[in-house]
């Protein structure tokens, strides 16, 4: 991995890294203040600067399935813009089916009050049970939550609160698995170019599966739901626990990414992706992309989108030439499931586990077997070790979520 990221590094000109690194600085910028005025033409400049930047970028390369693989890569090295384009042509039909048949879920009681004192404490205490050792971590307040680290020992958790609902527990919980894969990295590792995770896609794969496979779970929270009851009983004393999974699982398109569901996330992912290719490619005019994206959002999810702050400028990374990330977010997805998959087949009575409050055995299982050997792996080769097969799979994650809205419908 070491000598693959020199390799790639040595073919870039300073004088392109210094532009693409003032491009991302002033995009950045610009990027803030318009997406408060919802004015898309003040930041057609900035992000017209970045993109020919980045297809410059590209230009140093020689990968041939498309001129998105380079910058693909730099975020799921070894991935192809054709990889990933198979796995995204079988997700796309799937989940716009599911999210087209999901049922109605009343979920209003998530929408009390919901004192943030009280949701801080909780969060803590729950991430304080997952894996992490005594001081190693602590978990604190921001606008957008982010998780960062400064060695295995030092990590730096955060999340967002707002009074009338608690997406900080998911939020808290997402932010952990990124945590315990830093957390879980061998020491010997440490202060290498090999102290990390391997791509963007199999870290995101274990904030998913903490968030998600844990996190959403029956098992999970018929532990913990009593002591959420105990933390808020104005808002959940009389929420059965059945009424309150409902809630959490449901599906319901919405316009912002960061806000999505399970079932429609990955959706969300696949506009930007299908977008970002042309982008690169140049078949698109740039003042063009609010009708495109607002096009693509009625497509894909059915929302109509009021203004372009809830549209094309809602997401940060084009500001600073982040394209070719977004992918990794639905990756991430896929891989969780490929990968939950042995964990089950290992752990046969996880859901006793973690209906007992344990994820002792949970947490040691992916530290020994997928965190600790942090670079030393291409994240084809790990995802071979850990599962079998180097090669993508969206079935198992389809069928997960099938299984779930059915039992949501049921």
């Amino acid at each position: 991995m070491t000598r693959r990221d020199w390799e790639k590094a040595r073919r870039v000109p300073t004088e392109l890294r210094v532009q693409m690194t003032r491009a991302a600085a002033s995009g950045h910028h610009a990027w803030v203040e318009a997406r408060k005025d919802s004015d898309f033409a003040s930041f057609l400049p900035y992000l017209r600067k970045n993109v020919e930047l980045k297809r410059r970028y590209a230009e140093c390369f020689e990968w041939g399935d498309s001129p998105y693989t380079p910058l693909l890569d730099d975020y799921e090295p070894d991935m192809t813009t054709t990889e990933v384009k198979e796995v995204f042509d079988v997700l796309r039909p799937a989940l716009t089916e599911l999210v087209a048949a999901a049922p109605e879920v009343d979920a209003s009681f998530l929408e009390a009050e919901f004192p943030i004192d009280r949701q801080h404490a909780f969060g803590a205490r729950l991430v304080s049970t997952l894996g992490f050792e005594g001081g190693a971590w602590r978990i604190d307040p921001t606008a957008h939550p982010f998780c960062t680290s400064f060695s295995n020992r030092d990590i730096r958790l955060t999340t967002r609160y707002f009074k009338n609902n608690l997406e900080s527990v998911w939020s808290s919980l997402h932010e952990a698995g990124h945590g315990l894969y830093a957390h879980g990295i061998a020491s010997t590792l440490m202060r290498t170019p090999l102290g990390g995770a391997p791509s963007l896609g199999m870290n995101e794969s274990q904030s998913r599966t903490w968030e998600n496979l844990v996190g959403r779970s029956r098992p999970f929270w018929t532990h913990w739901y009593p002591q959420l009851q105990e933390t808020f009983p104005e808002s959940l004393g009389k929420i059965a626990l059945d009424s309150f999974l409902r809630a959490i699982n449901r599906a319901k398109p919405g316009l912002i990414r960061v806000d999505a569901d399970e079932t429609t996330y990955s959706l969300h992912v696949i506009l930007r992706f299908e977008i970002e290719q042309e982008l690169i490619a140049g078949t698109v005019a740039l003042e063009d992309l609010p009708e495109i994206w607002n096009a693509k959002m009625k497509e894909f999810l059915g929302v109509d989108v009021p203004n372009d702050g809830q549209g094309v400028l809602q997401d940060v990374h084009w500001s600073g030439g982040g394209i070719g990330y977004f992918p990794t977010y639905a990756l991430g997805n896929v891989i969780s499931l490929q990968i939950w998959a042995k964990v089950r087949e290992a752990i046969p009575d996880l859901d006793d586990q973690l209906a007992a409050g344990d994820v002792s055995v949970l947490s040691e299982w992916l530290r020994a077997n997928l965190y600790s050997l942090g670079r030393k792996l291409t994240p084809r080769e790990l995802l071979e070790r850990v599962t079998g097969s180097g090669d993508l799979d969206p079935e198992p994650y389809l069928a997960y979520l099938r299984k779930k809205m059915n039992g949501l419908a049921a």
